[in-house]
């Protein structure tokens, strides 16, 4: 099994934080906001922190989960990130200038400029530990805040190593990170901060809103949720399997955005499942040391999702293990497992309850689309919808129809290597959104500035006496 030590970092102190968001904000209050050059030298600073310590980054994610792809690590923790920031450092230039807007007289001037909010605090999970914490560097550096983050005690190898890099580019006052375990991610969340961004499960949110509300401090909530998969009657179903369980294989499915599970019109269920094995097999001859399949990140997560494939077992499902080489898991030097479908699911297994995040995929048939709508819309909204299918018309009823953080068709999660999109999900998976310009939006403080008119007319407008010019100007303008 995974022999790797899982040390937690000693839990930073709540007196500890405070202090170092004092003199973070010290620092942003003397300096006042930042220039274009500042802010673009930052974002240069940590995209060199992520490619000359790439190899370093794979490793570190590699000890954390007993086995990770060093592909996937650069192309998902590394790349990412770095495509993120140079979208910032080429447009900040453009996003800061100010707005113009309509003035009620000729020569005012109305103008909405944006300004930095000041500290912005990162709480990032364990599945992208590089990417869910420093991709959302490139909107918060861009619009000129400073940030501390609170990575996930679960992968610590990465985390102390974060702590390592970003002190060694960054003055604590620009940039810093804190580790420890739950207590120190409690008290993170209870800061003054100016912001605070979460990314991580629905039932923590919960308690990250709380104590944030204590400070009035601004969320933004990423996720997640149970994204659904519709493949129309029209689909190329092969390709659709292929692409459904690349993405679902993909870092053994711990992904905020995977599919969670997938309608298939009834008459091609056996027909997807076996296209699925074959896509499977085709990726992976063989899985148990395949350096290409991520295993799960710890034996409490293996545990829980072969939990749900048993549930779904005993109350009746077909499972089908996908396992090409007919590899025994239960010896392994990680804690990798085969990727599943479960066919013929109901709504009381834990499998159509609960968000996945493994390579598990629940097939659920139906016989009409306006059925998979309503049953879309009976769940909390997710963050994303994949939709695949040739029919335009079926296309535009689905999507009109419900609604979700983002929608992929005919593939998944291809939407969020959009830099220009909005990232982020609607009530139950997430609140607000990042990612470009939406995220310098949403770690700026949008201040409208008015220059008055040098009119008359503008001075004394709503001074009294109020006579006939105003009586008369009301009820001009005040007409259907």
């Amino acid at each position: 099994m995974n022999t790797v030590t899982q040390i937690t970092a000693a839990d930073t102190s709540p007196e500890a934080m405070k202090a170092l968001l004092a003199r973070q904000r010290a620092s942003f209050l003397k300096e006042g906001p930042p220039s274009i050059e500042a802010r673009i030298d930052r974002i240069d600073r940590v995209v060199a922190l992520l490619v000359d310590n790439k190899d370093a980054i794979s490793k570190a994610l590699s000890e954390d989960f007993g086995s990770r792809s060093v592909e996937a690590s650069l192309l998902l923790d590394v790349f990412t990130c770095v495509g993120s920031l140079k979208y910032a450092k080429a447009h900040v230039a453009e996003w800061l200038k100010p707005e113009k807007h309509e003035a009620l007289f000729p020569d005012a001037v109305a103008e909405v400029v944006y300004q930095p909010k000041g500290i912005v605090g990162i709480l990032s999970p364990w599945n992208f530990p590089y990417q869910l914490a420093l991709a959302p560097l490139a909107g918060i550096l861009a619009a000129g805040n400073r940030a501390m983050i609170k990575p996930s005690e679960v992968t610590p190898a990465s985390a102390a190593l974060m702590a390592e890099l970003i002190a060694g580019s960054f003055d604590e006052t620009e940039i810093a990170v804190v580790q420890g375990g739950p207590a120190t991610g409690t008290a993170f969340t209870s800061l003054a901060f100016d912001h605070l961004i979460f990314t991580g499960g629905t039932a923590i949110a919960h308690h990250v809103m709380r104590a944030a509300a204590e400070n009035l401090t601004p969320l933004t909530l990423e996720l997640g949720g149970k994204s659904p998969v519709v493949i129309g009657r029209s689909a190329d179903l092969a390709d659709a399997a292929r692409r459904v369980m690349t993405v679902k294989t993909l870092n053994a499915g711990q992904i905020c955005l995977a599919p969670d599970y997938v309608y298939v019109p009834e008459e091609s269920v056996e027909a997807f499942a076996e296209h699925a094995v074959a896509a499977v097999g085709a990726m992976y001859p063989a899985l148990k040391e395949n350096p290409d399949y991520t295993s799960i990140v710890n034996a409490r997560h293996h545990a829980r999702v072969v939990g749900l494939i048993d549930d779904a077992s005993a109350k009746g499902a077909r499972v089908i293990e996908i396992n090409p080489a007919g590899e025994n898991f239960s010896q392994q030097s990680a804690h990798r497992m085969p990727p599943t479908l479960i066919l013929d699911p109901t709504e009381e297994m834990r499998v159509l309850q609960e968000e996945i995040f493994g390579p598990v995929l629940p097939v659920v048939p139906y016989r009409d689309i306006a059925d998979v709508i309503d049953r879309i819309n009976a769940k909390p909204r997710p963050l994303a919808l994949y939709y695949f299918s040739q029919d335009q018309e079926e296309e535009a009823r689905t999507l009109n129809n419900t609604t979700s953080g983002g929608v992929t068709v005919n593939d998944c999660m291809s939407h969020v290597t959009a830099e220009g999109l909005p990232f982020g999900g609607v009530g139950h998976s997430g609140m607000g959104a990042y990612h470009g310009k939406f995220g310098f939006l949403t770690f700026s403080h949008p201040r409208a500035v008015y220059h008055q008119s040098k009119m008359v007319e503008a001075e004394y407008m709503m001074r009294p006496p109020f006579g006939d010019a105003m009586r008369g100007f009301l009820a001009a303008a005040i007409c259907k």
